[in-house]
């Protein structure tokens, strides 16, 4: 009786962990890849790193002191674009992952205080 007991006890301890392992520790990799590979995406249309590579050089190979200066301007508006795009995305992706961590404790809770109320309803 006592080690079918133990068993039990170990194995549902085990599933525990391995459910919580699974949930916070493999979901992370899996959607910190997704949200790598989003912006990866997003980047050949916005071309974050390309513009950032060209920012003082002349926009279509104009070497004149109005092309430096015009190319500047629109390669800093783009950039500022850019960086606004990858951050609402970034904040938007954070969110849905603190959302995510926190369902099981919301049912862990919803559990907890619908089990108080039915015990103290009792009396």
């Amino acid at each position: 009786m006592v080690t079918a007991f133990n068993y039990l006890f170990n194995r549902s301890i085990y599933r525990i962990t391995e459910f919580f392992r699974h949930w916070y520790i493999k979901s992370f990799f899996i959607y910190s890849h997704f949200v790598v590979s989003q912006l990866e995406k997003l980047d050949r249309f916005l071309a974050f790193k390309i513009t950032l590579r060209y920012l003082f050089k002349p926009l279509y190979q104009d070497y004149s002191f109005l092309g430096y200066i015009l190319g500047f301007i629109f390669r800093v508006a783009r950039l500022i674009f850019g960086g606004i795009v990858y951050a609402v995305i970034f904040a938007i992706a954070v969110a849905v992952y603190i959302i995510w961590l926190a369902i099981p404790v919301y049912i862990v809770y919803q559990i907890i205080s619908n089990f108080e109320f039915r015990i103290l309803n009792q009396f």
